[in-house]
């Protein structure tokens, strides 16, 4: 294990300040994830630090509070407040989600352990996010006819192939010696336009939506907007990614 970052001795704002010098790449990250998640469960992973928490423990909260909305989500009705919760208890969870892994780095490094339960909770939340939306939808169709479930079961298929084959591709490389851990924000900076784009297949942006849960019928159809969109995006960063594999050398 490398050498801890800060010690808990020191000042919040020390710790803090030791932990943005040694942030990962933002590199190709979305909106929403660059500019608001990470700087957020920065400040949470600072805190953790402070009280003795380890990465496991943040991330046990962050299932508590994701599993929390999503079960709000699929038992209470379509309205302003219940969005409102909904989007707190998801952020909430999302942020603790980044905060665990900067955490491990204050700490001096995470363990194989700690990586294998942070990617679990994650795989299950974006498959759950979008069957979650199904049962809404279900018990709330209001004229849509049924068949417009499939909107979010299909959904899920995209978030689903989407992050396995993200992590397969990068483990691959990582296996072949083409790509490294570690990567810090010395790296160059992705550009704006790359963040905006992305910000439709962010998890985070997709919790901001619930927002508007009170407005049924338009963020069904803004709902629609983004699946349609990252079932494109998806099929377009599957030639990538087989491209890359495929470059990879043979064993």
């Amino acid at each position: 294990m490398a050498k801890a970052l800060a010690d808990r001795s020191q000042p919040w704002s020390q710790v803090h300040k030791a932990l943005r010098g040694a942030q990962k790449s933002n590199r190709n990250a979305p909106a929403y994830s660059r500019w608001l998640n990470r700087p957020l469960g920065g400040l949470l992973a600072a805190s953790a630090f402070k009280l003795g928490l380890t990465p496991n423990q943040v991330t046990g909260i962050s299932a508590v509070f994701t599993f929390g909305g999503l079960t709000l989500l699929a038992t209470t009705s379509p309205t302003w407040l219940h969005g409102l919760v909904v989007a707190v208890l998801l952020a909430l969870g999302y942020a603790l989600d980044s905060a665990d892994g900067q955490l491990a780095r204050l700490r001096g490094g995470g363990s194989p352990a700690g990586e294998w339960l942070d990617h679990v909770i994650d795989a299950t939340k974006q498959a759950s996010l979008h069957l979650v939306v199904a049962i809404l939808w279900f018990r709330h169709l209001q004229g849509w006819p049924v068949w417009t479930v499939l909107v979010p079961l299909g959904f899920s298929v995209v978030a689903c192939v989407w992050f396995f084959t993200m992590i397969l591709t990068d483990q691959l490389e990582r296996a072949a010696g083409t790509k490294h851990s570690g990567a810090v924000a010395q790296q160059p900076r992705s550009s704006l336009l790359n963040s905006v784009i992305a910000t439709g297949l962010d998890y985070g942006f997709q919790v901001v939506t619930m927002l508007l849960l009170g407005w049924w019928t338009g963020w069904r159809w803004l709902y629609v907007g983004l699946a349609v969109f990252n079932l494109l995006m998806l099929l377009a960063q599957l030639v990538r990614w087989y491209r890359r594999v495929n470059a990879l050398p043979r064993p």
